[in-house]
């Protein structure tokens, strides 16, 4: 059994967080969960040359039962996890379905993060940090999304959302709802369960208008993603939300690793406490979507 301190990160393989998987790698070993193995051999490799730690394990985050079989891998390798990032995330401009039919943005962004949490949270020592890499583009009232015609969170119901239905009036970009309605159910989420927990404690992060991030690739809105990761990182006023991911990265390791035992904060690019959506802080709709999560999850 290993006696240093092990660390959890969905998505690592680009973006924040490939950053914040070598951040991580400093301070202990760490457990790498992404879909695609050939990347998480070279990320691995990355913090191996370094004399660092890590271990790899494959799993599509949009998949319920590959995320329930990869949290089951996760606690056979019996290491002190003190800190749980679910950072994989994707903002797609094509409505897809995950292996569940749900509609994929929703499935990797909310559901699929919740139930991994959901697995791997029994297992964690007290005191354990999860964090949840969230989005200030679920508040309708946000200035930099507002400008940009974006309307926040569309919730309805859980069940909607896995059909990819949302609260009429929202963006006119493609692929913009699902991705700001599945960010603001995980907020909320956080929120709820740490209220909930007595053990464990959970805070969310909102990574800044990060340059050099990919949000999953070639399926990801390429306006959306060149507006936020080149134009607005260096535009007044958008450009006081900016933020690189080496950045984020060091922002995140903090939170991850901190000590004092704070727990359903939200915090903004700088690693200051900010506020979400209004929608996102009322303690019934927390507990809605996390009722309404544990509902269909239970069916799977």
């Amino acid at each position: 059994m290993e006696t240093t301190k092990a660390y959890v990160i969905t998505g690592p393989t680009s973006g924040i967080g490939y950053a914040t998987a070598l951040e991580l790698a400093k301070y202990g070993t760490v457990i790498l969960v992404g879909r695609n193995r050939d990347k998480l051999d070279q990320v691995q490799k990355t913090i191996e040359e370094r004399g660092q730690k890590a271990l790899s394990v494959v799993c599509d985050i949009s998949d319920i039962k590959k995320v329930r079989s990869a949290a089951e891998q996760i606690v056979a390798l019996k290491l002190p996890i003190t800190g749980m990032l679910n950072n994989a995330g994707i903002m797609s401009s094509k409505a897809a379905k995950n292996a569940q039919g749900w509609d994929m943005t929703f499935a990797t962004n909310h559901l699929g993060a919740f139930a991994f949490t959901e697995a791997l949270s029994p297992h964690l020592p007290d005191g354990a940090n999860v964090v949840f890499i969230a989005s200030a583009i679920e508040d309708p009232e946000r200035k930099p999304a507002k400008i940009m015609g974006m309307r926040g969170g569309r919730y309805i119901s859980i069940e909607a959302s896995t059909r990819g239905e949302w609260k009429e009036g929202g963006s006119k970009m493609a692929g913009i709802d699902a991705y700001a309605t599945s960010k603001q159910c995980i907020l909320a989420a956080t929120m709820a369960l740490a209220r909930e927990s007595k053990r464990l404690h959970f805070n969310a992060v909102e990574p800044g208008i990060t340059r050099g991030t990919s949000l999953g690739g070639e399926s990801t809105n390429s306006v959306v993603r060149f507006i936020f990761g080149h134009l607005m990182a260096i535009i007044p006023p958008f450009s006081h939300y900016s933020s690189t991911p080496e950045k984020s990265a060091r922002v995140i390791a903090r939170v991850l690793m901190d000590e004092t035992g704070q727990t359903g904060i939200y915090f903004d690019e700088k690693g200051n406490p900010m506020q979400g959506s209004e929608l996102s802080r009322d303690p019934k709709f927390q507990d809605r979507v996390v009722a309404e999560t544990r509902g269909l999850l239970q069916k799977v």
